[in-house]
């Protein structure tokens, strides 16, 4: 893959007032993602870029204003990462991620952080400093292979490693298992690799829509030819059976694990040291406001 094209652009302010349920405020600082995810939902961010170039191939890196008053914030919820991934390999060289850390450190600001990358471990000090902090990383398969034809991040293992290391410095971390493919996405296997370092594991489908539909069922076509007629029933005749089946004996497997099973469930208030707590969001519409 070519390098990226990257530019800096000055915004007005790093911090967006959301709508998604797990926050209050939204934290980007990039516009792209290099990862490149084939399956990306937030592709659709590039019409608002004025970049003709194919989403993940450009990076814009954010330059704002130093955050005035950060205490403002005490108690706020910001996500960070919900249409880019804040640790892509650039932040290395342009540190956005850890200069909003820094700007908004003693602030009180309640941070989720969400990732594919260990790149986030030079700032584990830092972001454990900040009150009830939580980093998820999205692990939807074992399998490297597959993982590195879907993106252009770091290994699972190296996923892996990164969120068991937090977990040991005490952090709330979240193992989001998405999208999960159909007949591809082993997520018994994952659960019982992530559950002792893991204070949460979210379950989501793969919703396919948009720009990436043609070619995700391309790559099924392409690669898995006897799973075409499962996602054809899924995706062209809007089949839920197989999420149905799957909801069912995923909360079986759980129970036997001894881990609870909800869903879209506001499991903030376990203790630290309680087993995870496995929360299907496979029916978005039922999706409410909550911190997990």
């Amino acid at each position: 893959m070519a390098d990226p094209i990257i530019k800096r652009v000055q915004v007005r302010s790093i911090l967006s007032k959301s709508n998604l349920p797990v926050c209050e405020y939204s934290v980007n600082p990039y516009v792209g993602c290099t990862h490149g995810c084939k399956y990306c939902y937030a592709s659709f961010m590039k019409r608002f870029t004025g970049h003709a170039e194919d989403w993940g191939s450009f990076l814009d890196v954010k330059i704002w204003p130093e955050i005035k008053n950060p205490e403002k914030y005490a108690g706020k919820e910001l996500f960070i990462g919900s249409v880019t991934d804040p640790y892509l390999p650039q932040e290395a060289v342009y540190e956005r991620t850890k200069a909003l850390l820094l700007q908004l450190k003693g602030s009180g600001a309640r941070l989720s952080i969400a990732t594919k990358s260990d790149l986030i471990l030079r700032d584990l000090e830092l972001i454990r400093s900040f009150p009830e902090a939580r980093v998820s990383w999205s692990i939807n398969t074992l399998e490297e292979d597959f993982q590195r034809d879907m993106d252009g991040a770091v290994s699972i293992e190296r996923r892996l490693a990164a969120m068991e290391a937090f977990h040991r410095a005490g952090v709330r971390t979240t193992c989001f298992i998405s999208p999960i493919f159909p007949g591809i996405t082993q997520a018994e296997e994952i659960i019982s690799r992530a559950k002792e370092h893991c204070n949460l594991i979210w379950l989501e489908n793969l919703n396919l829509r948009g720009s990436y539909k043609p070619v995700i069922l391309n790559y099924i076509k392409e690669k898995y030819p006897q799973l075409l007629p499962l996602y054809q029933e899924i995706y062209s005749r809007k089949n839920m059976a197989y999420w149905e089946a799957l909801d069912l004996q995923l909360k079986k497997f759980t129970a036997g694990i001894g881990l609870d099973y909800v869903t879209n469930d506001d499991s903030m208030n376990r203790p630290f040291q309680a087993p995870p707590v496995v929360v299907n969001y496979f029916y978005h519409e039922k999706i409410k406001k909550h911190r997990g």
